[in-house]
């Protein structure tokens, strides 16, 4: 390796004389960074965190990239092309698990833990939801310094990579709804869209975020008409101004509702309420009176969904029906379109993990950018996410306290 590439990666005099506990896994001087992308284990979890063009990016600036065999292969991603950029890999998860870094889609279950190395840094999805004190007490004793990338901000104050996965699950949505519209069984044997001589479709939007956003500009461009309901008027306005259309938008009123889902071909649920939990928006008495045939798609499912007649379904077993109406309520719809949703991970990650090597290491990033210690929940197995540490009554660590040492 030549000496340019790997001078991005040294740490500062000053900080190698800091404790050991107080650092994080990152070689000293003349070393680089060795980061590692494990092969998702969890159930129907097709995306991988780290595609081949951004691990070449990143070898070439200086980073050693192990791949765990096979990690790509469901997002289409073949093992030959990580190799081919320079990529390592290596054929078990425990060879994989001694990286420095480990980049993952889902959080890593007990047993990867057990696997990783002591002051690692994780950099996955939190899913708090799903998780339980033993989770978080076996990073801890592991001293594992945590990322959530669902909880990172940025300038804007927005999600950036869930704002990436939003656009994608908004468009599918569409597509999704489409499918089973058309479908001979599932649906009505109906084209999404509006054809000379024919009513356009309607769809209906329950949330007007990102995930809203995106699937009303795919509705308008398959030419159907969209009925988008919001609680917020600015994000209702934004809308507009963003997708550069008039559509029908109107503030939550259980009437109005009721009216549009009963002219309804599709029904988008993306709706959450401020505690970014699911809430019930439509009742089973306003499915029962929609058409027969027509869908619903209720994306905030992994939340607890806001149609009172939806339930949890699976990528191989998606839909059923509720009063002659087909409900697709799959969580996690990104990894439905795999290899596309690994990009957009992949295009937060790889730029992150330059901007890590070209600084002296994490706490100088965390330091800099408040935004990044939003979505940091351990540091050095110390809890920094107050909420975690109430619920589950463990120690708590306030981030900035911590980095004020190293100011």
């Amino acid at each position: 390796m030549g000496k340019k590439k790997a001078a991005h990666l040294d740490i500062k005099h000053s900080e190698r004389l800091q404790p050991q506990e107080q650092l994080l896994a990152i070689k000293q001087k003349n070393s680089t960074f060795t980061i590692g992308v494990p092969k998702e284990t969890t159930l129907q979890e097709m995306r991988v965190a780290l595609v081949p063009s951004a691990a070449g990016l990143l070898v070439e600036n200086g980073a050693r990239v192990l791949i765990e065999r096979g990690a790509g292969m469901a997002a289409n991603f073949e093992d030959r092309l990580y190799s081919e950029n320079g990529a390592e890999l290596v054929e078990s998860p425990a060879e994989v698990y001694q990286a420095d870094i480990i980049l993952k889609v889902a959080p890593p279950s007990l047993d990867e833990i057990k696997l990783m190395k002591d002051r690692t840094l994780l950099v996955s999805a939190l899913h708090l939801r799903a998780q339980n004190k033993f989770y978080f007490k076996a990073l801890s004793a592991k001293k594992i310094t945590a990322i959530s990338y669902e909880h990172i901000r940025n300038g804007s104050n927005e999600h950036p990579v869930l704002h990436s996965i939003s656009e994608i699950v908004g468009n599918t949505a569409i597509l999704i709804g489409a499918e089973y519209l058309s479908h001979p069984k599932w649906g009505r044997g109906k084209m999404l869209g509006g054809f000379s001589g024919i009513n356009p479709s309607e769809v209906v939007i329950l949330g007007a975020g990102t995930v809203g956003e995106s699937a009303a500009r795919a509705a308008l461009g398959f030419g159907a008409m969209v009925k988008v309901f919001d609680n917020s008027i600015s994000k209702l306005r934004q809308l507009q101004n963003n997708i550069g259309a008039r559509v029908f938008t109107s503030i939550i009123q259980p009437d109005v509702i009721s009216e549009a889902l009963r002219t309804a071909d599709v029904v988008i649920g993306a709706i959450y309420s401020k505690a970014g939990q699911g809430t019930t928006i439509v009742g089973e008495a306003m499915v029962k009176k929609m058409k027969s045939g027509s869908v619903i798609v209720d994306v905030s499912i992994d939340r607890g969904g806001c149609i009172e007649t939806s339930k949890e379904t699976s990528h191989n077993n998606p839909v059923y029906r509720v009063h002659n109406v087909t409900h697709y309520c799959v969580p996690n719809i990104s990894s439905r379109t795999p290899h596309t949703a690994s990009y957009a991970l992949s295009n937060y990650f790889a730029p992150f993990l330059l901007d890590l090597a070209q600084c002296s290491g994490l706490n100088e990033r965390l330091l800099k950018d408040e935004g990044l210690r939003k979505g940091l929940y351990l540091y050095n197995g110390k809890i920094t996410l107050e909420y975690i540490a109430k619920k589950y009554k463990l120690p708590f660590q306030n981030i900035e306290l911590l980095l004020a040492a190293f100011g």
